[in-house]
């Protein structure tokens, strides 16, 4: 098949997190994140898409294989981030603010060097039902 097709997988992990910038008053911090700078966190069920993009392989009519894709978003992302503080717990953020879009963009950060560059990749990361952030933007 010459034609392009995208799968998608979802999966969820659940983390903590306070929005903060350092360089900023108290006062600044809540007058910008309001609620999601409360000194003590706060957290969310976040629910992951990750959708891989390609012509289907000849042999196997795969994209990617949904179980290896699986796998590796549990490696790189769920055993990573899954009920840790994103700002205490992981190196990825000690230094940066943890919003959705930067979530999203570490997430695909990760699973970039482990998916065929022939391939497209998108993430698609809803921090509420009604919040959600994609990387990157098509």
């Amino acid at each position: 098949m010459s034609k392009k097709v995208a799968v998608f997988r979802k999966e969820s992990f659940n983390a903590a997190h306070r929005l903060n910038n350092p360089d900023w008053t108290d006062e600044k911090n809540q007058e910008i994140f309001g609620k999601c700078n409360l000194p003590h966190y706060h957290g969310h069920n976040y629910e992951l898409i990750v959708k891989i993009a390609g012509k289907p392989d000849k042999k196997t009519g795969y994209v990617m294989d949904m179980k290896v894709l699986s796998d590796l978003i549990n490696k790189e992302i769920t055993e990573r981030f899954d009920h840790k503080n994103l700002n205490l717990d992981t190196k990825e953020f000690k230094n940066l603010n943890p919003t959705a879009e930067n979530i999203a963009v570490i997430i695909y950060d990760l699973l970039r060097p482990h998916i065929d560059k022939k391939k497209d990749l998108q993430i698609r990361l809803y921090e509420t039902p009604r919040n959600f952030v994609e990387y990157p933007v098509e």
